[in-house]
């Protein structure tokens, strides 16, 4: 598939490429995180990357003051898997190269399925950061070379965490699997059982 650019005009639709910032220590910080050899790990909040100036900035400027997390995505991948949104954006920033498959959630229809051959990928080059918006489809990025990725996820307060109550098996309810996660997943994908699998189509390989 072809890849773009998230520079490119095509990613406006998506989210916007971030301005301003000064990411110096949080790269240099992120290389001490763990690169899985095979899979994906997933933080949603890690204390070292949430004590450095950054964050505050992040807080105020990206999110409006609203409370965030700051975590790291890091691994190797190369299959789309799932989608997922969220209630509010992700910020992304590439620790190193990486490609991010993304669709839009106007795309998800009323019985929520969706169709992979909507989903277009985008590199983000190493040292950028993107807000990718609530209405979004995204999940772990993809290898932009042989040696994996390693991206920060900076998301509103207690996404992606534990849900804490039940919630009901119908309408999009089906779709929550944590905390501000709502989960589409295809057949392939190796969900946990009990995942909904929504995505119709090819499970995409880049």
């Amino acid at each position: 598939m072809k890849i773009y650019n998230v520079a490119d005009p095509k990613f406006r639709k998506y989210g916007q490429v971030l301005q301003g910032y000064d990411f110096t220590e949080i790269l240099e910080k992120m290389q001490d995180t763990p690169l899985p050899a095979d899979g994906v790990v997933y933080e949603p909040s890690v204390k070292e990357l949430e004590e450095l100036p950054i964050f505050e900035e992040l807080q105020n400027r990206g999110f409006g003051e609203v409370p965030i997390q700051i975590g790291y995505c890091n691994g190797n991948n190369h299959k789309l898997n799932a989608l997922e949104y969220h209630r509010c954006s992700e910020i992304n920033i590439g620790a190193t190269d990486m490609i991010v498959l993304l669709g839009r959630q106007e795309d998800v229809k009323e019985d929520f399925t969706y169709d992979t051959s909507l989903v277009e990928a985008f590199l983000i080059p190493k040292g950028i950061g993107v807000e990718l918006f609530a209405t979004t489809l995204h999940y772990a990025p993809c290898n932009a070379d042989e040696g994996g990725f390693k991206g920060v996820v900076v998301l509103g307060r207690g996404t992606n965490f534990p849900l804490s109550k039940e919630h009901s098996a119908d309408g999009e309810d089906k779709l929550l699997a944590a905390a501000n996660k709502w989960l589409i997943g295809h057949a392939e994908g190796g969900l946990p059982e009990g995942s909904f699998l929504g995505l119709k189509g090819e499970n995409l390989t880049v």
